[in-house]
């Protein structure tokens, strides 16, 4: 959310400051053209009044002084004068000892020319002809003080102009964080669904949003009919099947296979096949939960009634303990979780002489689970053989083989890793890394 509203923010401000400056530009352009127009009216009724100051003389025309303007007899005060009558000039005392361009053609000068005193001026031509002569009038006007005050408006607008630039921007803010705050809730609802917390999303939202959150919880919701469905048709089968397989299994007790041992043995194998493979398909219809949101594992919640199950089952024979953070959680689903911790506990306990432990250890990018007993533990050559199917170095402990396999069936399926290491308890020690993401593979 914050990055859409950094890109909002920056192209609307982006926009507002170039749209602001050609606006500003384009209004004092337009300003200065019919200001200059104004001036050039000015200018020339100054340059008609002095052709009408232009009297006949005795030797040809004169100037007559008293219908000049005063601030034309006013030294440097910005209003100047230059008239040329054949090879007669006359100029204005306002120029001093300066002098006035005198422009190539008639109307007004297109750039400013330098004046006294470091004066800009607007000048303007314009040719007559009187008493029988032709003149040419050069008026002038001090343009400095217009200049000064174009940038003194340029500041104080460019000033006003960032005031409501950064106001604009504040409220543009205001109004997409308000806008955005129904995705802001379902973005949290979202979290709250992968944290096991919630099971569908609020309706209560925007029109624009409505389909949106109706079709994540249709998803939702036919995602956890065909999942249960799956659960339910594998666990029907399991029990099915249950019964036929001991009926099998009585039946090659009898003394009727006694003359063919080869047989005995060849039934016997396809039957623990049969079984293996009928709990790893419903250990995979376990790990489809993790599709849908689910409760996670909170270690303080669950691990004392889980080693409490385990000294009932294993009895004062072996002392079980724990150690982990009450608050951390493994973002998994908690039933699954269950059934890894149980595997490897349960095992443990089976091969330990009198101590399991087990560390559940929050890492940076991911939770590690230390699996400890001091029973004889497994020599590094047999580490690999153990983690497969059905492979049990001990005979006289009883299970079919399966606890380790399943264990790294789950833990594959979660992106993690499992290592069998040399324990400080004298035994064996288990070691998975699980990551962060809940993403899981369940594909065969």
């Amino acid at each position: 959310m914050r990055s859409i509203q950094r890109r909002l923010g920056i192209g609307l401000g982006g926009a507002l400051l170039v749209v602001g400056l050609l606006l500003a530009q384009t209004s004092l352009w337009l300003f200065e053209s019919g200001l200059r127009r104004y001036l050039e009216d000015s200018l020339r009724d100054d340059s008609e009044a002095l052709l009408a100051a232009l009297v006949r003389g005795q030797n040809g025309p004169q100037l007559d002084e008293a219908r000049i303007g005063p601030a034309f007899q006013r030294p440097f005060s910005g209003h100047y004068f230059h008239i040329n009558v054949d090879r007669e000039t006359w100029r204005s005392r306002s120029l001093w000892d300066s002098t006035l361009p005198h422009p190539e053609k008639p109307g007004l000068m297109a750039d400013l020319a330098d004046g006294p005193q470091s004066q800009r001026l607007l000048v303007y031509r314009a040719d007559y002809r009187r008493l029988g002569r032709s003149l040419s009038i050069t008026v002038a006007q001090d343009y400095t003080p217009i200049l000064d005050a174009f940038r003194r408006v340029r500041i104080v607008g460019l000033a006003l102009g960032a005031g409501a630039l950064l106001l604009i921007l504040l409220l543009q803010r205001l109004t997409v964080r308000r806008a955005l705050r129904p995705l802001e809730r379902a973005r949290r609802q979202i979290a709250q669904l992968q944290q096991g917390s919630r099971g569908m999303l609020d309706t209560d939202v925007p029109e624009e949003l409505e389909p949106l959150v109706q079709q994540i919880n249709h998803l939702l919701e036919h995602t956890e009919q065909t999942l249960q469905r799956s659960r339910n048709a594998l666990g029907n089968l399991g029990h099915a099947l249950k019964t036929p397989l001991a009926v099998l299994v009585s039946l090659l007790a009898r003394r009727e296979f006694d003359a063919d041992p080869s047989l005995r043995q060849n039934l016997r194998e396809q039957l623990e096949q049969i079984e293996q493979r009928l709990a790893r398909e419903l250990g995979r219809a376990r790990l489809a939960g993790e599709v849908l949101p689910g409760a996670h594992f909170v270690c303080g919640e669950e691990l004392p009634a889980l080693f409490a199950t385990l000294q009932m089952i294993h009895g004062q024979a072996c002392e079980l303990s724990w150690e982990a953070d009450a608050q951390l959680s493994v973002h998994r689903d908690r039933e699954d979780v269950l059934e890894l911790l149980g595997n490897l506990l349960d095992n443990a306990c089976k091969w330990a002489d009198s101590r399991v432990s087990l560390q559940v250890l929050g890492e940076e990018g991911g939770v590690r689970l230390l699996i400890d007993d001091d029973g004889p533990g497994v020599d590094a050559g047999s580490r690999e053989d153990v983690l497969g199917r059905g492979i049990r170095l001990d005979e006289q402990v009883s299970g079919h083989g399966l606890g380790l396999s399943i264990v790294r069936d789950i833990v594959d399926t979660w992106r993690g890793r499992i290592e069998l290491l040399d324990s400080p308890l004298g035994g064996l020690r288990v070691s998975i890394w699980l990551p962060p993401s809940a993403t899981v593979d369940i594909s065969s």
